[in-house]
């Protein structure tokens, strides 16, 4: 953890290396701002059908960890909407669940 995942319509996916671009930044902060291993990172980008709101719907589940308190995670937030906005062009509506470590069991 953290795993990022980006909703965004399927006719306006930007090209492949604005997607590598993104996951390489979204990565760094979850790195830099989050404190995340970089082998604990996972971003995910899945092309959907529009229906309404933002364009662009960004879900980050992650651990909840004491390095992690709520003024990080709105400067990650604030700095994930920046990239967002910047490699996609399109305005992103973002959503943070942070989950008890009692509470995650993984595999893989």
């Amino acid at each position: 953890m953290p795993n990022v995942t980006f909703f965004m319509p399927c006719d306006a996916m930007p090209a492949g290396d604005r997607l590598t671009a993104l996951t390489a930044q979204c990565t760094e902060l979850c790195v830099t701002l989050l404190g995340a291993a970089l082998d604990n990172v996972h971003v995910i980008h899945v092309p959907v059908r529009h229906g309404r709101g933002h364009p662009v719907f960004a879900q980050i589940d992650y651990r909840l960890e004491p390095f992690r308190p709520a003024p990080v995670m709105v400067c990650f937030m604030t700095a994930l909407d920046e990239a967002i906005l910047h490699h996609t062009g399109m305005a992103a509506r973002i959503r943070c669940f942070g989950h008890s470590p009692t509470h995650i069991h993984a595999r893989g």
